[in-house]
């Protein structure tokens, strides 16, 4: 315990000034969820420590009269912040957020109008149920009752909601999201970033195609449903960001499921694990 409260200090200290965060109430929100607890103890004092710059750097606001509480702003601070650890120093880290600030927790699912197209061209207007949504250059919409859900169960799903529209963040930051973020440089030890990019590229679109050849025979010949939420199957973009809260919640599962995606996710997230 000493050594990890001076690693932390360490930490904290090149990302000064950042608000405390209570050991107390530290402790309570690693000991919820299986994903974090299962984090080294190094990884657990940066962790904290990006929470705290986190937390120094955004705003948040609840929806419909909710009042967002400090443990309430602190988990999704640490979810939001495990895509992170590994991608250098606490503030070279937290600037893959820097393109907004407003934090938005809505009490229970939120109810959103879109302009639907079909292969024909056709629009319609639908009124879609969601549990987050991140905006390009704009706020992170969040349902709290889909962070509180049961983490054991979370767990056992590979699901985040908080991770899902972080990593959507992460996706935006070259463009639109579409699946294809920024990768670092010397991603898996690839010769070019054109050939890096190009075997990101075919990957991810193989995988998607087999994802949702497997949905759709599950869906109309009742065949054993894919482990991976079914939500990935509607675009790249959502594929790329379930791909990721199934890689940081349960990972091993991920792995055994998506051997070649674990490889990519661990290039673009671990690039320092070489």
């Amino acid at each position: 315990m000493a050594w990890l409260h001076r690693t932390w200090s360490r930490l904290r200290a090149l990302a000064r000034p950042v608000p405390e965060i209570p050991a107390a109430l530290w402790l309570q929100v690693l000991q919820k969820y299986p994903f974090l607890q299962a984090l080294s103890l190094e990884e657990k004092a940066k962790l904290r420590a990006l929470s705290a710059l986190f937390l120094r750097q955004k705003q948040f606001s609840g929806a419909h009269g909710l009042v967002v509480s400090d443990a309430m702003a602190l988990t999704i601070a640490a979810q939001a912040c495990v895509p992170l650890l590994h991608r250098g120093e606490a503030q070279q880290a937290i600037a893959l957020y820097d393109d907004f600030v407003g934090i938005v927790v809505h009490p229970g699912t939120m109810v959103a109008a879109r302009d639907m197209h079909d292969e024909a061209g056709l629009i319609s207007h639908r009124r879609m149920m969601l549990e987050g949504e991140a905006m390009q250059h704009g706020p992170v919409t969040l349902s709290w009752a889909a962070i509180a859900q049961d983490p054991l169960q979370q767990n056992e799903r590979g699901t985040s909601v908080v991770i899902h529209e972080f990593c959507h963040k992460i996706d935006m930051r070259n463009g639109g999201a579409d699946g294809y973020p920024s990768l670092p440089g010397h991603f898996l030890g690839f010769a070019s970033a054109a050939e890096a990019r190009q075997t990101w590229e075919r990957t991810w679109a193989s995988a998607f195609d087999a994802f949702r050849h497997a949905i759709a025979k599950s869906q109309r010949f009742g065949e054993p449903a894919p482990w991976l939420d079914s939500y990935g199957a509607t675009a790249p973009a959502e594929f790329f960001a379930v791909a990721c809260e199934a890689f940081f919640v349960n990972r091993r599962h991920f792995a055994d499921e998506w051997p070649q995606l674990d490889r990519m996710l661990a290039g673009l997230f671990r690039p320092d694990a070489g």
